[in-house]
């Protein structure tokens, strides 16, 4: 029983062994984003298997540049907030801990209400502005307009899954995960037939409701941690400056990425290709299990890093860094070959077309080297954010996505259309910048890492 208590427990990384800490904190977060991941894919798999046919696929694909775009600032509040709180919980600071967990509820509240009201009105220009078909048009509206009016329970389930990461507990956010990953296959299998794509999306967030409602209850079950008071809620400039610091560059960061895909996914819709639009999302849905790994140890380090720093003990760093990294590279070498090796499979379950299978496993190939490179890319950025740059990350993402990744991406479907090359050629050209943005970033992470200017954020220098 004091086994299985433990596993809940929020777990102190500025003590033993520092592999030991990050791989178990790492692991049930990467069997939680594993389940994370579950809620995306099993979407794209009902669809893509129901009566809609692969069109639905793709209205699927249009509908997330936008949603992710939308949602990328608050996911870097999470973000920022778990960052504090490991901080907070590192110093054994009670009092502030409660208090920063208080102001980020608050938060969210208001989030949500923004978002549950601006969504709505955005999502139609939004697909526009990508480009979308009008074949795809109607169910992606439906899809995002259902899925910004239950907001709340994501951004909940986010903010209180990332408080938990940041107290060392992953293992709980982990459990709540997989019981509703559970519940939302079964709405997605019970409502697809009859609202299509519009049916999947109020089966995720009836099941992200149910998550945060659990995290919720976990957190307040924390008292020998922090005792949260009604007044802990009111909303103060300190904390709030803090979380907003530490958190909108990781949200910028994420809006940077989900711009590049919108504007990726308007020189996708250019081919006037369904069967390729349909195969950037299922190699995307493949290509989220294969970097499972890397966001896991990325995120473990940034509570690792957070922690120790909160409790001065600076000399675990450097030993935690290397031994990240050497889990993190081992765990990407392991499972990418597998990803490959069992890729036809895994498309299969979206699609019974064979061409399109065949299809998306070309442009995974292209894509394998890159699964390596994120690994020592994720870890490095996770350190960096857990001693409070993180505006150092923000900035490698945008040089590499938007400096780097669009023009190269354009730039070549251009060049290889004036060639006359096949639209096969054209179309692969999308995944090689995606590569080249990749090896680039890891590159630019390793010299800025090095340099070691980021430890300043947190007065280690």
């Amino acid at each position: 029983m004091s086994k299985i208590r433990e596993l809940f427990s929020p777990r102190d990384m500025s003590q033993g062994e520092p592999w030991r800490r990050i791989a178990e904190f790492a692991f049930p977060l990467l069997i939680g984003n594993f389940a994370q991941q579950l809620y995306n894919t099993v979407d794209a798999v009902v669809v893509g298997n129901s009566r809609w046919g692969y069109q639905a696929l793709g209205a699927v694909g249009n509908a997330s540049p936008v949603l992710n775009l939308l949602l990328a600032l608050f996911v870097g509040i999470s973000t920022g907030a778990g960052i504090l709180v490991s901080q907070r919980f590192g110093a054994k600071d009670s009092e502030g801990l409660a208090r920063t967990i208080g102001n980020c509820v608050t938060a969210t509240a208001i989030a949500s209400a923004v978002i549950m009201i601006a969504g709505p009105l955005l999502t139609g220009p939004l697909l526009r502005a990508v480009g979308t078909m009008d074949s795809m048009y109607g169910q992606c509206k439906a899809y995002l307009d259902i899925f910004f009016y239950g907001i709340a329970g994501f951004f909940f389930y986010n903010i209180f899954a990332g408080i938990l990461r940041g107290l060392g507990d992953s293992f709980s956010a982990l459990l709540y995960l997989m019981i509703t990953s559970a519940i939302n296959i079964v709405l997605d299998l019970a409502l697809v037939d009859s609202m299509g794509v519009a049916g999947v999306a109020l089966a995720t967030i009836i099941a992200q409701g149910i998550s945060a409602v659990l995290c919720a209850v976990k957190l307040l079950s924390l008292k020998e941690v922090f005792r949260l008071r009604w007044t802990d809620l009111r909303p103060e400039r300190r904390y709030i400056g803090l979380i907003i610091r530490l958190g909108v560059p990781s949200g910028l960061t994420q809006a940077i990425f989900s711009l590049a895909m919108m504007v990726v996914q308007r020189l996708i819709n250019s081919f006037g290709d369904e069967m390729f639009v349909a195969c950037n999302v299922m190699v995307m849905r493949v290509d989220g299990y294969a970097m499972l790994p890397n966001f896991s140890f990325g995120q473990a380090m940034s509570t690792y890093a957070g922690q120790n720093i909160g409790a001065r003990r600076l000399d675990r760093l450097k030993d935690g860094t290397r031994q990240g990294l050497m889990l993190s590279v081992g765990t990407a070498l392991v499972l990418t070959p597998l990803v490959l090796l069992f890729g036809p499979a895994l498309m299969r379950l979206f699609t019974p077309e064979q061409s399109l299978i065949k299809l998306s496993m070309g442009m995974m190939y292209i894509l394998a080297v890159g699964y390596v490179a994120m690994s020592v890319t994720q870890v490095l950025q996770g350190v960096m954010r857990g001693a409070g740059d993180t505006v150092t990350p923000m900035w490698i993402s945008f040089g590499t996505t938007i400096a780097m990744r669009l023009p190269v991406a354009y730039g070549m479907v251009a060049l290889t259309r004036r060639l006359g090359a096949p639209l096969l050629t054209q179309e692969r050209m999308v995944f090689v910048s995606l590569l080249a943005a990749w090896l680039t970033g890891m590159l630019v992470t390793l010299i800025v890492y090095r340099t070691g200017k980021w430890k300043k954020k947190s007065g280690i220098e």
